[in-house]
């Protein structure tokens, strides 16, 4: 069976999410945050449609490497930081800006010999407990690089974690003012995607958009009914392959999980968990568009294919196609029925399935 399997991405899209982003936070520079591959996105997908980003954001240096080597000559943020002695000497090769998080990583600075000065954020641990300095230590590491010749310049960072609650993010800012007002009030950068949306107070110097730039609310917030604007950046679709035609009384897939108390007609799609459609979704329930129709899949997900109810959809034929999510499908639907994140859906793509930068 040859493959079917792909990816669109929308570029337009990605530029229209940008300027929307530009409206919430008017003040404020913006690192577009593309780590793990523009979160399934691709690097070059966002070189191309978020080129009017103030800065990029990444987790890994070889992402910064793929930046530079394709023409980006702004800013760039190691998202982690530094690991290792190597890190450092690409770090000045492509002159990148580094987050540091713990005191081994000021140490490693200190003993290198460095060829110029570099610009840092350093990390506050305001509640996320998860990486970066408590504020006693944060402001002794501040001081601490504030006064070494090896940094240009510093950056308060720090992360929110439960940023759609109003109380959550104001417990983490107070610690963060306190803090602020010790180091004269530094450059900040605080707010991910549901805090630029909902709390305008944490804007500051610098912003880091995430989710919201492909066209996807942060999960916490499906309640919302709020409409944003934000457009679906990417498409997972596939072809109809087979289309069966099952009496009443009759088992459909492994483990016969779906049962069909009546004749039905369903069809077979070539997509799978190997291509990167969660297995664990309901096995009855989950949407699927099939030719412009929604109907829904039955039975189990199989490696390489997965079933569909076609009673809704009679017209349709062999090769009609099928979106499994993007502009009709919410991936926040499929991802609820996987009781997992749109994040993870996102990034879990196999690297094999062919993607179209349009």
């Amino acid at each position: 069976m040859s493959r079917n399997s792909l990816i669109r991405i929308n570029s337009k899209a990605l530029i229209s999410n940008l300027n929307i982003v530009k409206k919430y936070a008017p003040q404020s520079k913006i690192w577009c945050v593309i780590k793990a591959n523009a979160y399934g996105h691709t690097m070059r997908a966002a070189l191309k449609g978020l080129k009017n980003t103030s800065g990029f954001a990444v987790s890994e240096i070889d992402e910064a490497i793929f930046l530079r080597e394709n023409g980006w000559n702004g800013p760039i943020l190691l998202i982690s930081g530094f690991f290792k002695i190597s890190d450092l000497t690409e770090l000045y090769q492509y002159k990148l800006t580094t987050v540091i998080h713990s005191r081994w990583q000021i140490e490693m600075l200190k003993k290198y010999n460095c060829p110029n000065t570099i610009e840092i954020y350093l990390k506050l641990n305001s509640g996320m407990n998860r990486l970066g300095f408590d504020k006693n230590n944060f402001i002794y590491a501040w001081n601490e690089l504030y006064q070494s010749k090896k940094v240009s310049n510093l950056t308060l960072m720090s992360h929110f974690s439960f940023s759609y609650s109003k109380r959550s993010v104001h417990q983490q800012v107070k610690i963060i003012n306190e803090v602020s007002n010790k180091i004269n009030k530094a450059p900040q950068c605080l707010a991910n995607s549901t805090a630029i949306l909902l709390h305008p107070e944490t804007h500051k110097d610098w912003i880091r958009p995430g989710i919201i730039l492909y066209g996807v609310l942060p999960f916490e917030n499906n309640f919302m009914n709020q409409k944003y604007g934000f457009e679906p950046v990417m498409t997972l679709e596939s072809k109809l392959v087979a289309i069966q035609h099952i009496n009443s009384n009759a088992y459909v897939g492994y483990g016969k999980n779906y049962y069909s108390k009546s004749s039905d007609t369903i069809g077979i799609i070539s997509c799978g968990y190997a291509d990167g459609y969660p297995y664990n979704i309901h096995s009855s329930g989950t949407p699927i568009l099939v030719d412009g129709v929604r109907t829904q899949i039955i039975g189990s997900v199989c490696m390489d294919m997965l079933m569909v109810d076609l009673n809704p959809c009679p017209k349709v034929k062999i090769g009609s196609t099928v979106e499994l999510w993007g502009k009709n499908i919410k991936i926040n639907d499929i991802a609820k029925s996987a009781k997992t994140t749109s994040y993870e859906l996102m990034c879990k793509i196999n690297p094999k399935v062919l993607v179209k930068i349009e």
